[in-house]
């Protein structure tokens, strides 16, 4: 009997080139490893789903920019549970893939360790994970959320997601100096009170579906012909009111025809009228004595709407809220003329007390939300600007919480938990989604949600720099305490000014809809 390993099998095409059995063998083996690789492989990344692109996404426009990007979508949903605020979901990457018919998406990791970081616009970027947004889900590939609008037919706008994008840095510079503003408060005057830094005035705000132009004043004017745009809220609300002002500011100068109640200025060119009214609480509100709650501490009627802002609704066009951070101070809470609540303040704590100032405040954006979507006499377009974040690290304004020394926007990785503000922004977009169903005077109604995009912008406020003082303190101490400074409103030029952007893009989709309908 012949040694099997000696057999030879002839070639196919006669040639005398043999080959031996066990080499025959070996290719069988090697070929059968090879077809149960493919076939783990095609089962995990079917060709129907197209196959990944190691490179990641980069904007062309950043690149023709030559700018450092900061990607800030965040979390997987909006809905957050009993024990999960929106700053417990970890961000996710996502990849650029190409599917097999040459189309490109996205592929998400949702390794949880990944880290995004700052790299400039030619190295590979990293995007976090969309979410939903005004209760509308997005893809879990790829945003695509719509701004609500509440009118006849609860319709809803279609086209760019602004809300989700990074922060690019753009050397062309802000859109006015605080020295070509008259108007800017001084303690929001972050160079003209020393701020050594400028680049916080040069980060702008790019979605990652489209690009938000940069504003031109004599544009918005001309669109706004005719029509009076009304601020209605607390100090951060004149924080934005002052910010559009610097911008209409560098092609006109207004008329001031404010009173003691009201700012209002007139652009004569285009009979254009910006207003500010303040209102802390959005909410009708007094310090006269109620019951058991003495003189000299304000109440707060909860489903009352702000008598001044009542007054003149009428006579507004478009009407930008803003509130919120009032709820931090003394204030006793009345609802259907009872003492329900109260914050910094609660006497007897015998009594029960029924809400605390996060509820309060969502019953609060609930009444005038409500009030304007119902009022017989409005119709005009209403913005509920979300609930902008402060940056007070390490405490409270008031107990030693500081943003000194940022000079540049934060990373998703850096990002410090703020449960507060996630409970806040959470109560306006509950009760927004709610009100949308009560409309019945034909206004339109949209959420402007800026938070997510705004927790990155610790770099923007000005921190000690409040004051012309020329002795003031600006560094820690000795004892590591921090100085006295804002880390709630913003520096003009600054973040903010994105705001009036974001306000422009709005209207323009408003009443450019409406001319070509």
């Amino acid at each position: 009997m012949k040694d099997m390993s000696c057999w030879m099998v002839a070639s196919p095409n006669g040639s005398s080139n043999s080959k031996p059995l066990s080499w025959i063998v070996v290719s069988i083996g090697v070929s059968l490893v090879f077809i149960t690789f493919s076939s783990w492989f095609f089962l995990s990344y079917p060709i129907s789903s197209s196959f990944m692109v190691i490179s990641m996404v980069v904007d062309s426009s950043q690149t023709r920019m030559n700018t450092t990007s900061v990607d800030v979508r965040m979390g997987a949903s909006l809905g957050l549970g009993e024990n999960k605020t929106l700053f417990d979901l970890q961000p996710s990457i996502v990849s650029n893939v190409v599917s097999s018919d040459g189309s490109k998406r996205e592929r998400i990791d949702n390794n949880r360790n990944s880290q995004v970081i700052v790299r400039d616009s030619t190295s590979p970027k990293i995007v976090p994970v969309t979410k939903e947004v005004n209760g509308l889900e997005t893809s879990g590939l790829a945003s695509k959320a719509r701004i609500p609008v509440v009118g006849s037919n609860s319709s809803i706008v279609k086209g760019c997601d602004l809300y989700h994008g990074n922060w690019i840095y753009d050397p062309s510079g802000p859109l006015y100096t605080n020295k070509s503003c008259p108007i800017l408060t001084q303690t929001q005057n972050c160079q003209g009170n020393g701020r050594p830094d400028k680049d916080y005035e040069n980060w702008r705000w790019k979605p990652f579906e489209c690009d938000i132009p940069r504003f031109d004043p004599r544009k918005f004017l001309e669109l706004m012909r005719g029509k009076t745009l009304a601020f209605i809220g607390d100090s951060v609300a004149r924080n934005q009111m002052e910010s559009m002002m610097c911008i209409l500011w560098q092609v006109e100068e207004p008329k001031n025809q404010g009173t003691r109640n009201m700012q209002r200025y007139y652009f004569e060119s285009t009979s254009v009228t910006i207003v500010r009214i303040w209102s802390s609480w959005l909410v009708k509100h007094n310090s006269e004595p109620f019951d058991f709650a003495p003189a000299g501490v304000e109440k707060l009627y909860l489903e009352s709407p702000d008598e001044m802002l009542m007054e003149f609704l009428p006579t507004f066009n478009v009407v930008v809220l803003s509130s919120g951070h009032w709820f931090t101070k003394q204030s006793v809470y009345i609802l259907n003329n009872e003492i329900v609540g109260g914050q910094l303040w609660w006497p007897d704590k015998s009594r029960h007390m029924k809400i605390n100032s996060v509820e309060a405040f969502g019953i609060s954006v609930e009444t005038i939300l409500t009030t304007l979507v119902t009022h017989p006499n409005y119709t005009g377009l209403t913005i509920l600007r979300s609930y902008s974040p402060d940056h007070y690290e390490g405490g409270g304004w008031n107990t030693g919480g500081s943003c000194t020394g940022k000079v540049k926007p934060l990373v998703p990785g850096e990002l410090v938990e703020n449960k507060y503000n996630a409970v806040m922004y959470k109560q306006q977009i509950t009760v927004f989604n709610r009100v949308v169903k009560k409309a019945t005077n034909g206004s339109k109604m949209i959420l402007m949600d800026i938070t997510e995009a705004f927790q990155y912008r610790h770099d923007g406020h000005p921190g000690p720099y409040r004051s012309t003082d020329p002795n003031k303190v600006t560094k820690r101490g000795r004892d590591g305490r921090p100085p006295p400074q804002d880390c709630l409103h913003w520096c003009m030029p600054g973040p903010v000014d994105t705001w009036n952007e974001i306000v422009f893009e709005i209207i323009k989709k408003e009443y450019e809809s409406d001319s070509t309908s």
